[in-house]
């Protein structure tokens, strides 16, 4: 089963290096098979294409959580800030309507169920178990990790937890999803069995 993507991803607003989306998508392609997929943080869409790819291809389903009000660094006067992705009517940042143009564009609708809402609060209302859970959402230590407590034990045993931006060197950046990978390690439920660019990947046992 090889990858086919349904549109130009280098023009969806995001931070996934290709080769990590490539990861996602074949892990996630195994990972269907023990229950939905579950993406904290889904920004325009960029790594929700690749896991939705995986569930198109696969037979699965996706939820794609995001409150779609930009983490802190997606903020006004913040370095990943974008004006493009500001709501007029209202001055804060509205990412869901990128959101759904990447999904409508990539033909993944029927594939993913989005829901607006804090990953966190979604959790508590998702009986699980989950066959992936990918969590890129807010980055500072106390977001990531209420993502990972809330989300590591509805990873069903021989799923997936995969973590964005995990770098070991703190020049590279931020140093809260290098915590949340040495938590879910040092926690004997997990053992990494990938490494892509920054995206680790850990299984359930």
């Amino acid at each position: 089963m090889g990858l086919e993507l349904p549109l130009a991803i280098e023009r969806v607003p995001g931070f996934l290096a290709p080769e990590e989306g490539e990861a996602l998508y074949r892990h996630g392609c195994r990972a269907a098979t023990l229950g939905p997929l579950v993406e904290i943080g889904s920004y325009c869409g960029r790594s929700t294409v690749y896991l939705g790819c995986a569930c198109r291809d696969a037979g699965g389903a996706l939820f794609a959580v995001d409150h779609h009000r930009g983490s802190e660094e997606h903020q006004p006067g913040e370095a990943f800030h974008d004006p493009a992705l500001l709501d007029p009517a209202t001055g804060a940042v509205d990412t869901f309507g990128s959101f759904r143009r990447t999904m409508a564009g990539a033909g993944l609708e029927p594939f993913v169920l989005p829901v607006v809402a804090e990953g966190t609060l979604f959790a508590r209302h998702f009986p699980g178990p989950a066959g992936l859970v990918f969590i890129d959402g807010g980055h500072s230590l106390d977001a990531a990790l209420a993502d990972y407590r809330a989300w590591a034990g509805k990873v069903a045993r021989g799923g997936v937890l995969a973590i964005h931006d995990v770098y070991p060197d703190p020049a590279g950046g931020g140093q809260a999803p290098a915590a949340v990978r040495r938590l879910a390690l040092d926690s004997g439920l997990f053992e990494e069995i990938d490494a892509t660019e920054s995206l680790r990947v850990l299984r359930r046992l």
